[in-house]
C-alpha cells in the first residue's frame, strides 16, 4: 500500500519547504514536488495535507510502559500504558524503563510489553535496569543484555542524588557506564547510562568526578529530570556545556504539583539563553511514572502520575510561549534523542529511506494525523487504532 501526503510543509526537523511525501509500506520512498499517483505504484491513497506541518514522529525516551510508582504503598502502583495514550500525543517511538520498584516489576515483563506495543503498531525499546545497584537485568549482566537482546538500548534508569536510590558510589556508576559502553560498542547500539537524578544536594557532582577520573566519554551518560529544581538545572547546563546531553522531563512541572521544578519549556529556553547548544537537549515525559511529593523529612505528601501527552504540550509551549523556532523545538523530541540512542537516520527525521513515522499538524500545531511505520494511527486528531484490549475499556 502506497500513500502520498500532498502539499505539506516539511520540517524534518529542519525546514524543507512545501513538498509531497511518498510512503511505501513502512518507510519514506520519496520527498519531492508534485509526486503523481502513477499506476506502477499499485494501490495509492492520496491524503491532502496542504499547508499543514509534516514533522518526524516524536520519540519519548523515558516511559514507564508497564507502570511505575508504589512509593505510597501497593495501591499507588501506576498502570501500564495503552497504545492510544501514546499515539494521540504524536509519539511513535518509546523507550520503556523500570523505576523505584525492581522487585514486583520485572525486566522480562518490560521486554514483553515493548514487544506488545510493537505488535500494536509503534516502535518500542527498553533500558535494562532499575533504581537498584546491583541493578536488575534479564541475563547475568548489563553488557550481555545490550548485546544479545535486540530491544535493549542501554542501562537505566539508575537513581543518583535521591533518597530512594541504592546510594551508589562512583565505583558502581563507573562500572555500569563501562559495561553499557562496551555492550553498545559490541552490538552497534548506544549503550547509554540513563540516570534518574533526584533532589539530593550532590546533583551531578558524581558524574563530573567520573569524567575527570576515567576515559568514559560524557555522551555515555544521559541524566534526566534536570528541571526538577533550579539548582539541578544549573548543574545540567554545566554538564551540557562540556558536551553532555541533558534530558528535560515534560511530566515534571509546577502545574503538575512539583512545586520546586522549572516548567519544561521555560527550562529549555533558559538553557538556550545560557549558551547550551540545542543539539545537547532532549525532552521525555516520564509517562505513567509516579510523581511523589515528599516533605523535608522524606515523608510522602502526595502522588501524581506523569502523562505522556505532556511531551506534546510542552513542545507547543516552546513555540507559542517561549518563542523557540519550530525546527529547534522539534529537535529535542525527534532528532536529538534519535542520535543519542543511535536510532538516526531511521528515526527522528523525514528523509528518503527513513521510517515513515510522521506527525501532521495544522497551523495551530494541533495534531491531525499520526503515521507510525507508514500506518495511519490518528486521523482528525482521534486514535483510529486501539490497543488489543482498549475496545473493552474505552
Amino acid at each position: 500500500m502506497f500513500k502520498i501526503l500532498k502539499g505539506g510543509r516539511i520540517f524534518g526537523p529542519e525546514e524543507v519547504g512545501k513538498k509531497d511525501v511518498l510512503i511505501a509500506g513502512n518507510f519514506i520512498a520519496n520527498i519531492g514536488d508534485d509526486i503523481p499517483p502513477v499506476p506502477e505504484y499499485g494501490e495509492v491513497e492520496v491524503i491532502d495535507v496542504t499547508d499543514m506541518y509534516l514533522v518526524p514522529g516524536f520519540i519519548d525516551q523515558h516511559v514507564h510502559i508497564i507502570g511505575g510508582g508504589g512509593e505510597a504503598g501497593f495501591a499507588s502502583r501506576t498502570p501500564e500504558v495503552m497504545l492510544s495514550q501514546v499515539i494521540r500525543a504524536g509519539i511513535t517511538t518509546v523507550v520503556g524503563c523500570l523505576g523505584t520498584d525492581g522487585t514486583t516489576r520485572h525486566m522480562t515483563s518490560l521486554l514483553a510489553k515493548a514487544r506488545g506495543l510493537e505488535a500494536e503498531g509503534i516502535t518500542a525499546y527498553i533500558y535494562s535496569g532499575s533504581y537498584q545497584v546491583p541493578t536488575r537485568t534479564i541475563t547475568e549482566n548489563i553488557r550481555n543484555d545490550i548485546i544479545v537482546i535486540d530491544k535493549v538500548l542501554g542501562c537505566g534508569e539508575i537513581a543518583i542524588s535521591d533518597h530512594r536510590s541504592a546510594q551508589p558510589d562512583k565505583g558502581d556508576i563507573k562500572k555500569l557506564a563501562a559495561e553499557a559502553r562496551v555492550g553498545g560498542i559490541l552490538s552497534g547500539k548506544a549503550g547509554v547510562l540513563h540516570l534518574h537524578v533526584g533532589d539530593g544536594h550532590r546533583k551531578l557532582g558524581m558524574l563530573f568526578e567520573i569524567l575527570e577520573e576515567t576515559e568514559i566519554p560524557v555522551t555515555q551518560f544521559t541524566p534526566t529530570h534536570i528541571n526538577r529544581n533550579p539548582e539541578l538545572l544549573e548543574d545540567g547546563i554545566k554538564f551540557a556545556k562540556i558536551g553532555g546531553i541533558i534530558d528535560i522531563t515534560s511530566g515534571v512541572s509546577p502545574d503538575s504539583g512539583a512545586r520546586k521544578s522549572v516548567k519544561p519549556s521555560k527550562a529549555i529556553k533558559y538553557c538556550l539563553e545560557q549558551g547550551v547548544p540545542i543539539d545537547n537537549i532532549t525532552m521525555s515525559s516520564d509517562g505513567n511514572g509516579s510523581m511523589p511529593i515528599f516533605d523535608e523529612k522524606g515523608e510522602i505528601q502526595g502522588l501524581m502520575v506523569a502523562k505522556l501527552d505532556s511531551l506534546y504540550k510542552e513542545f507547543k509551549d516552546m513555540v507559542r510561549e517561549e518563542g523557540i523556532n519550530l525546527a529547534d523545538a522539534l529537535k529535542v523530541i525527534t532528532v536529538n534523542p534519535a542520535r543519542s540512542l543511535k536510532l538516526y537516520p531511521q528515526k527522528g527525521t523525514l528523509r528518503r529511506g527513513s521510517d515513515a513515522d510522521i506527525v501532521v499538524m495544522d497551523g495551530d500545531l494541533e495534531i491531525k494525523y499520526v503515521f507510525a511505520k507508514g500506518k495511519c494511527m490518528v486521523k482528525d486528531g482521534k486514535a483510529i487504532v486501539k490497543g488489543t484490549f482498549e475496545n473493552n475499556i474505552i
